[in-house]
């Protein structure tokens, strides 16, 4: 998986993945590079298919804990309230994250 790689990398800033098909399994993977990777500051996952069941809450789960991305882009995903509440949960604590698209694809 790209996401073990992501674990143990220390020099990529910049990383794309939109119109991937990712989904909810592939979130947790990259959700798990996220909780201890400590480059990367931008992260584009617009159009991955992640949804409500797994994807945005995995992910909003590393956000508490991730101390440097910066820029994260979740556009057109069919993320739905479920999946807003638990990204807004994740940035009452996260203190690194100062850009985060979410437009449209919302079920």
């Amino acid at each position: 998986h790209l996401a073990d790689a992501l674990r143990v990398n220390t020099s990529l800033e910049r990383l794309s993945l939109r119109y991937n098909n990712i989904g909810p399994e592939g979130a947790a993977h990259l959700a798990d590079a996220l909780r201890v990777n400590t480059s990367l500051k931008n992260l584009d996952l617009g159009r991955s298919n992640l949804r409500d069941e797994g994807g945005a809450a995995h992910l909003a789960d590393a956000l508490r804990v991730n101390t440097s991305l910066e820029r994260l882009s979740l556009r057109y995903n069919n993320i739905g309230p479920e999946g807003a509440a638990h990204l807004a949960d994740a940035l009452r604590v996260n203190t690194s994250l100062k850009r985060l698209g979410t437009s449209c694809g919302c079920a």
